[in-house]
């Protein structure tokens, strides 16, 4: 019983295997192609070797599997495209000659795509040692090329942090209806149709990243222009008034040549500070460092003094923002914020239109002692200014109220056509003296910076485009007429329905405002009549014994024999050195290449030589245009002659459009180089 219950004894164990393989190598199986075929390395008999192995795998396996394959391949395309790129960049780019372009940290008198950024804004004294200005050739090159725009960026270590309150800033409502208005994709008026730049961004939207720069491209930085005789001639004039400043009115607002003294308006260094960007462009190192030194060790706002807000903003604020953007040192936009933020006083009134005067050591404003009212021009001529100091601080305030003023005077009633009086209310907020309209003295600008404003924030306040636009329709319906004989067109004044044939010097500046204008879109008619009117105020020198222009002419717009188209009064027959007439001609020349007006200017700046040159140093205002045996020396060179006038004679003999180049920086009416806003990558 017992022995029938165990198991059976296990099978022998066996130590091999036996394998039969047939003569041609082969086995059975699906391996061998069944019937008895033998292995013979072909690609098929692999293909499905493969197979089977990939089909014995888990899911898991063949996951891991794809994955991997997959990554390596997506590792692969990204490693070959960043070693392409910079293969790209190298092969592309120029060769020593751009390299040596792009090292200079300095100045370069002649590159107009802005001057080369230097790498850091030095806020101790630079070095501008390393940079020489080139010589003029015997026959100046002729470079026209289209305008290229490009922005100068702020240097990354700017002292003034970006707005923190940016956030709570876009929820008030002034700031939803201007966003609400940029909706707008095309402007209509009187058949004036433009369509905003969509590449720009709006001025009241949330600004970020203030202190990155976007990097300038390496293509933007282009071979200098070298200077010509003419530009040499302004920079000699320029060294000349500078060499009666510096020796008999340094750091004081203007100098009198003729008694080697100096005056004072403000106490502020009007001269210097409106000079600095000038000197800059001129490519005048030694100069531009002995003012820049005296800017951060003398220049000091802390002062119980009265200054005018208009000319305060136009000249200093402006001047120091430009040369801030020039040069990339943050002394200057420190200086700026300062200056802006003492003026901010003169907003504190019932209407929210300004005061004309602040005092920027007490923090008060007031009114001109003989009336409540500020003028026109300057109200709505502190835009500019007062915007780009919020766009590089991040503080809403300075264009919040800027804006309001605009906002403001887009509503009042009072205007003719679009023409405004010249005088408002800072109590009622409302035009006064109804029934004057000029685009002479206390209104000029107004129209000047509708445009202006509407080309700094990229063409998107549609407003703006839509006050300007209407204030030339104004003008051509209310004061364009003819002068005889030689039927100049001229602009005049309306006062109360009769018209006067009176024309200010000022209004030269129309010419150029219109043909910037039409560079920007606006009808082609604007640059024809800019072309007619730059004649007019060319034939305001030409026709006077001097050959230079008095601040006043009236025309004869009736045919009598023997008379002249300009008439002179004697009250009126100063000059002041005023650049208006130049600047026009400057903007004519860039968008047309009419030489004729670089020869028109080329005379102005040799009458200047000789009528109000002052053999000790500076320039000097004369009294009678009429007289070139006994000018009548006034004894004072206004700031602006260095600011405006030097400037822009300079630009106007340069044949390289990319010497601030106008699809890139907008002027202010005092001649300092603004950027256009662009929108950030």
């Amino acid at each position: 019983m017992y022995s029938a219950s165990l198991p059976p004894p296990p099978p022998p164990r066996r130590d091999f295997i036996s394998v039969t393989l047939s003569p041609g190598g082969g086995g059975t199986g699906p391996a061998a192609g069944g019937g008895g075929g033998g292995y013979n390395n072909s690609k098929a008999w692999r293909r499905r070797s493969c197979l089977r192995k990939w089909k014995q795998l888990s899911r898991l396996q063949r996951s891991v599997i794809l994955f991997v394959f997959a990554f390596l391949a997506v590792c692969g395309v990204i490693t070959y495209a960043n070693m392409t790129e910079p293969w790209k960049s190298l092969t592309s780019r120029s060769s020593g000659e751009q390299r040596m372009d792009l090292e200079i940290p300095g100045l370069n008198p002649a590159n107009q795509a802005v001057l080369p950024i230097p790498k850091q804004a030095d806020p101790g004294f630079r070095d501008y040692s390393d940079i020489s200005l080139q010589k003029p050739p015997k026959e100046p090159p002729v470079r026209r090329r289209p305008p290229n725009p490009q922005l100068r960026p702020p240097p990354r270590n700017s002292k003034v942090k970006p707005r923190e309150n940016a956030a709570k800033a876009e929820e008030e409502p002034h700031q939803a209806v201007q966003e609400h208005k940029t909706e707008k994709s095309v402007i209509s008026w009187r058949g004036v149709v433009i369509e905003p730049d969509q590449i720009t961004e709006s001025p009241s939207n949330k600004i970020k990243d203030l202190d990155k720069p976007s990097p300038v491209e390496s293509e933007d930085q282009k071979e200098p222009v070298p200077l010509n005789e003419r530009q040499m001639a302004v920079i000699e004039a320029f060294r000349h008034a500078w060499k009666g400043y510096k020796e008999f009115a340094w750091g004081h607002d203007e100098l009198k040549p003729i008694s080697k003294s100096f005056s004072e308006w403000f106490g502020l260094g009007l001269t210097l500070i409106d000079a600095l960007d000038t000197m800059w462009i001129l490519g005048l190192k030694e100069e531009f460092a002995e003012a820049r030194k005296w800017v951060a060790t003398e220049l000091n706002f802390e002062k119980n003094v009265d200054v005018n807000l208009f000319e305060s903003a136009i000249r200093i604020l402006g001047g120091l923002l430009s040369t801030y953007h020039l040069s990339g040192d943050s002394l200057f936009l420190d200086k700026a914020k300062d200056i802006g933020s003492r003026l901010m006083p003169a907003f504190s009134t019932p209407s929210k239109i300004p005061f004309s005067d602040v005092n920027i050591g007490r923090g008060t404003a007031h009114p001109p002692r003989w009336t409540s009212d500020s003028t026109v021009a300057e109200v709505t001529s502190i835009q500019l200014e007062f915007r780009e100091l919020s766009r590089l601080t991040g503080e809403e305030k300075f264009q919040k109220a800027v804006d309001g003023v605009m906002q403001h005077i887009h509503t009042l009633p009072g205007k003719n056509d679009g023409l405004v009086p010249m005088f408002i209310n800072t109590n009622s907020g409302q035009f006064t003296h109804l029934g004057v309209y000029t685009l002479g003295a206390r209104a000029d600008s107004y129209y000047e910076y509708l445009l202006k404003q509407w080309i700094q924030g990229g063409k998107k306040e549609n407003e703006l485009l839509e006050d300007y636009v209407k204030g030339i329709e104004g003008v051509k319906m209310h004061l364009l007429r003819k002068s005889q004989p030689k039927r100049l067109t001229f602009v005049g004044e309306l006062a109360h329905g009769r018209f006067s044939a009176k024309m200010d010097h000022l209004v030269c500046f129309l010419p150029g405002a219109l043909a910037l204008g039409a560079h920007n879109g606006l009808p082609s008619d604007h640059l024809d009549l800019a072309i007619e009117l730059a004649e007019t105020c060319r034939q305001m020198y030409a026709q006077v014994e001097t050959g230079l222009s008095p601040e006043i002419v009236h025309f004869n717009m009736h045919a009598q024999k023997d008379r002249k188209d300009v008439e002179i009064k004697a009250a009126d027959r100063h000059n002041l050195l005023r650049p208006e007439a130049v600047e026009s001609f400057f903007y004519l020349y860039r968008f047309t290449g009419d030489k004729k007006y670089q020869d028109w200017g080329w005379e102005i700046l040799q009458n200047f030589n000789k009528y109000t040159q002052v053999p000790t140093g500076g320039y000097t205002s004369i009294n009678n245009v009429q007289n070139p045996s006994n000018p009548e020396p006034r004894d004072k060179m206004e700031s602006f002659f260095l600011g405006e006038t030097l400037k822009y004679l300079f630009l106007l003999f340069s044949d390289d459009v990319d010497l601030i180049n106008l699809d890139k920086y907008v002027f202010n009416t005092e001649a300092h180089p603004l950027p256009i806003w662009r929108q950030r990558k």
